[in-house]
């Protein structure tokens, strides 16, 4: 049976690159866009700018056949010691036209890097993993960041940019950015740019660079639930409501969401320490947040039970089932339910 491609991480890859050790064939997949085309901005650099118009070859699988690739990967470079092929939107051809390209990973040559990526999808074919893989090819598969992964990421990147992060402002961002990496990094390096190094991102540094109210979002929503502050929650919902391209409607009702069933599980979490509650929820470190606290004091399962349900019944309004009534109307309504939920089914 033939090798797989040798599995390598974002970083791998870039520091492979910048030694410029490179792999005949790299195959670049996954539902994750943002890695895949930072890769391919490091591959194309490859190539001296002036070099291009011979040695950097970019091509659409939709639009060339598979036999003109493997043509060009066999060329030689002109007055340089490697050329670069990319085959962009493999994702959107057959497996079968795809499969073509096994018969030159089995024999690549030694002055071509071919990067296939395919965007926001898994490589279809078998045959050209087998013959990468049994040929010193590399690939890499860009996953969608989880929920549960945004707060780490986040707190990685600060870091990897010289900066540091006050929890109120980690969870502003995290609820901001969501899972969309591209727009976590341009944020965050934007926040970098500004900022002296070794300084700490604080919410009034996030509202006055980003733009996102220390006030009014969906952080401070949470808090209030969490607390009952039922004066508080409704402000909140009463500035989204007047600002809904800042505060739309379903990324705040996926935070509620996310908050209460996890307060769920923290409820029927038999080690109730904070390292105990943490592994429940997939956090690492000890350190749990006040709001799970509070909202544990707050609420018990039969309300928890309860408020999911309506959370649910909320989401199918806002998409229209048996309802055409505003979000904000819909939100304001789960809120009320939320805050005076009897616990009773």
């Amino acid at each position: 049976m033939a090798a797989a491609p040798k599995s390598m991480t974002f970083d791998e890859i870039v520091m492979q690159i910048n030694a410029r050790n490179y792999a005949p064939v790299y195959i670049l997949h996954g539902t994750e866009g943002y890695y895949i085309d930072e890769l391919l901005k490091r591959f194309e650099a490859i190539v001296p700018e002036s070099d291009r118009d011979f040695n950097l070859y970019t091509m659409y699988a939709p639009e060339v056949e598979m036999d003109t690739v493997m043509d060009v990967c066999r060329r030689y470079p002109m007055m340089s010691d490697v050329q670069v092929v990319i085959l962009k939107e493999a994702q959107s051809i057959k497996s079968t036209q795809l499969d073509r390209l096994h018969l030159y990973a089995s024999q690549p040559s030694p002055s071509t890097v071919l990067v296939v990526a395919c965007r926001g999808d898994k490589c279809k074919s078998k045959e050209l993993l087998a013959e990468a893989g049994a040929h010193g090819g590399v690939v890499f598969e860009s996953q969608s960041l989880k929920d549960a992964e945004v707060g780490r990421t986040i707190s990685a990147y600060i870091k990897k940019k010289g900066l540091n992060i006050e929890a109120k402002g980690l969870g502003m961002l995290r609820d901001y950015v969501g899972t969309d990496l591209s727009r976590l990094h341009k944020e965050i390096d934007k926040l970098a740019v500004a900022l002296p190094s070794g300084a700490t991102v604080t919410p009034e540094v996030i509202e006055n660079l980003i733009g996102i109210s220390k006030d009014y979002n969906n952080f401070e929503l949470i808090s209030a639930l969490a607390t009952k502050n039922s004066k508080r929650a409704f402000t909140i919902i009463n500035h989204f409501r007047r600002d809904p391209k800042r505060n739309p409607f379903v990324v705040t009702i996926g935070s509620i969401w996310n908050y209460f069933s996890s307060l769920l599980v923290l409820l029927y979490t038999k080690d109730k320490s904070d390292a105990g509650l943490c592994a429940a929820l997939g956090r690492k470190g000890t350190w749990l947040p006040a709001d799970y606290k509070e909202g544990m004091r707050n609420y018990n399962a039969w309300k928890l039970i309860e408020i999911i349900r309506a959370i649910r019944v909320a989401d199918a309004k806002s998409k229209g089932v048996d309802s055409r009534m505003d979000p904000y109307d819909i939100l304001n309504d789960l809120v009320f339910h939320i805050l005076t939920a009897p616990g009773k089914i």
